[in-house]
């Protein structure tokens, strides 16, 4: 309980913050927006390729970019831990009796709040520019659930990997080596039958491409619910694989201290 209660206060502590900076979350819109805008447009003629399997690309792009938009989102999420470092705010919880896993978990229970009203303002303009799901009612939800246990590990990744450098400069890069190639390595913008099958084959192993599938096959009409589980349990199995590597990273900062 008390777990529960210290990262429920540390969460609230880091929505506040967020609220305190509306810009920061407009512009955190702004790169899916001209995506799903100017992608939309650009590729909107790719469906006429035999095999694509949609008929409209705005429909198969916006699951796309509400996962893709998470995945960005969540490797920024150690961002705060630096600034915490930074002016000394971490070292003053460390002596204090807060339980020392709310000082991560919080943070991502704020991610996985970020996230869901992020998705929820991407599927709402994919639907007014013309997107249209065969089963949103029901699929509308699974691909948030997607696209936050897809946020949750490279969220705890990045805290991992900010405890561990502490410096933003390091984070920066190291976020941009992992989240571009998985990007780019991914069905975001291209169906996958239609991709090199060097491609494909890397794809198979890509979470984010994991989260794209499962989301695009809960908005289907006849949905294969195995294999939208079963990506859905890869995903958990990620966070847990990545939440301990955060707890060894906080433990790491502990004893350097």
């Amino acid at each position: 309980m008390k777990l529960l209660a210290d990262s429920g206060y540390m969460a609230m502590r880091h929505i506040r913050n967020l609220i305190r900076q509306p810009w920061y979350v407009a512009f955190t819109l702004v790169q899916p927006i001209i995506y799903l805008g100017l992608f939309s447009s650009l590729f909107q003629k790719v469906v006429e390729i035999p095999g694509f399997g949609s008929h409209s690309y705005l429909a198969f792009l916006t699951p796309g970019i509400a996962v893709m938009s998470a995945l960005f989102s969540s490797g920024w999420n150690g961002m705060s831990i630096i600034r915490d470092l930074d002016r000394g705010v971490m070292d003053r919880f460390l002596v204090s009796p807060v339980s020392r896993s709310s000082l991560i978990l919080g943070r991502l229970i704020q991610l996985a709040l970020a996230i869901l009203v992020q998705s929820i303002i991407i599927i709402g303009l994919g639907y007014l520019r013309g997107a249209r799901f065969s089963d949103a009612v029901l699929g509308i939800p699974v691909l948030i659930v997607c696209a936050i246990l897809l946020a949750i590990p490279f969220g705890a990744l990045s805290n991992g990997i900010a405890l561990l450098t502490r410096q933003e400069e390091s984070l920066i890069g190291a976020a941009n080596f992992v989240l571009l190639p998985l990007t780019f390595l991914s069905s975001v913008f291209m169906a996958s039958n239609l991709m090199p099958s060097w491609m494909r084959s890397i794809a198979q192993f890509n979470p984010l491409n994991w989260a794209a599938q499962a989301g695009r096959e809960a908005l289907t009409t006849n949905v294969d619910w195995g294999y939208v589980l079963l990506r859905l349990g890869w995903l958990v199995a990620l966070s847990l694989a990545f939440g301990w590597f955060a707890t060894l990273a906080f433990k790491t900062y502990q004893r350097s201290i």
